[in-house]
């Protein structure tokens, strides 16, 4: 049998995963990394992206539209600012959260701006990434 660690993924509105995985792929500002058992202890920021769990089962993806993953030997815990299944994410979900970086983008602060454009980029990828076309306004 797999070896296995504790995985937990809250959202603000909800518990959406508790489950014993084989591991975590998990999308984080610095780049993409596979949490697994007895993994050194991080925590990590997160970007917008698909996040996937991988259990004995099979495996589940979620959106994260950021928070934070603790990674541990024992287990991964993610508390993300907002997580949908991805089962559960409509276009019109999608184009709600580009428009809402779009937005962001355009009243950043120019030291900032940089880093909006990022986040819509990512917003725009993650859509794409679990087969949906965001309405992508200009940057």
């Amino acid at each position: 049998m797999a070896e296995t660690m504790q995985f937990d993924l809250v959202s603000p509105e909800r518990k959406l995963a508790s489950v014993q995985a084989t591991e975590v792929r998990i999308p984080g500002a610095d780049g993409d990394l596979t949490a697994m058992p007895n993994h050194a202890p991080m925590i990590t920021t997160l970007r917008p992206g698909v996040l996937e769990v991988v259990t004995t089962d099979g495996s589940s993806r979620y959106i994260v539209t950021g928070g934070f993953a603790e990674i541990s030997a024992e287990g991964t815990s993610v508390l993300a600012e907002r997580s949908h299944p991805v089962e559960e994410v409509t276009q019109e979900m999608v184009d709600e959260m580009v428009a809402s970086a779009h937005a962001a983008h355009k009243e950043a602060h120019p030291d900032v701006a940089d880093t909006a454009a990022k986040l819509l980029a990512d917003m725009v990828a993650m859509g794409t990434h679990i087969g949906l076309d965001p309405n992508v306004p200009s940057i």
